[in-house]
């Protein structure tokens, strides 16, 4: 449970042995990417108590939706698209090694391919469940990734971001609680919640800064899968259902052709 005092605060309070774990593990994580990267994360500090919480000063700024993307100049989206890069630059370089001394874990898996042909595909409609058995076979068929595993943040969606609206720029990237050892292009597909054109800017930074050549295919078909697994693991919950078939239905309707 997250605390905001008077806008300048963040308290979190975790509500079980597994949650209190993980937020231990985030403020040794941050120990060390924050005087890592460039960008802004939280100075997360843990109070053993009883009860063990943690706090951090907030990251002034807020979500940063697609709506919000769409309406950004043609400056502040490559702005963006740059101090992103450069942030995913900076974390993929930190020595694995030393982030699993820190705690660092791989990254949680997705529901299997079976169990998003049998929870998944039944809650989309026809054009939606053709689309969702391509992306599957594409995805069995899928080798390893090129570049291996890394440590990554793995959750760069626009709900952990905090972008300053009036001046068109990301103050900070918070919410670690994710982040670990997973597939390199993986790192790079939560961007497309906010936008395709989003991740496309960051994809082209980064092999600017680091040499490497990303396969934008790749990351495409990770979204989808992504998005059908999120399906498959809520698609009993009347509540999250709902968002999660629109989140299916919408990507499909953007993916960029590889």
């Amino acid at each position: 449970m997250a605390v905001d005092v008077d806008d300048r605060l963040i308290f979190k309070f975790p509500r079980d042995d597994i949650a209190e774990r993980a937020l231990v593990r985030e403020a040794s994580l941050l120990a060390v990417v924050r005087p890592s990267v460039s960008m802004t994360v939280p100075d997360l500090s843990i109070e053993r108590g009883p009860p063990l919480f943690s706090r951090h000063p907030k990251l002034k700024g807020r979500h940063l939706l697609t709506a919000d993307y769409d309406a950004l100049p043609e400056d502040a989206r490559r702005r963006l698209g740059n101090d992103l890069a450069h942030f995913y630059t900076e974390l993929h370089r930190l020595d694995g090694s030393r982030m699993a001394a820190a705690g660092a874990l791989p990254i949680g898996a997705w529901q299997t391919t079976d169990a998003i042909r049998s929870r998944a595909l039944p809650a989309l409609s026809p054009p939606f469940q053709e689309y969702a058995k391509q992306a599957i076979a594409e995805f069995e068929r899928l080798r390893p990734d090129p570049y291996g595993d890394t440590y990554g943040f793995f959750d760069g969606h626009g709900w952990n971001m905090a972008f300053d609206h009036a001046h068109g720029r990301i103050n900070g990237i918070y919410d670690f609680a994710d982040s670990g050892f997973g597939p390199l292009h993986q790192d790079f597909i939560y961007s497309n919640f906010i936008s395709p054109d989003l991740t496309g800017r960051i994809v082209s930074a980064y092999e600017a800064l680091t040499g490497r050549l990303l396969d934008r295919g790749r990351i495409a078909l990770l979204t989808s899968i992504h998005r059908l697994s999120e399906l498959a693991e809520l698609a009993d919950d009347p509540a999250h259902a709902p968002a999660m078939i629109r989140s299916v239905t919408d990507w499909a309707a953007v993916r960029p052709v590889p």
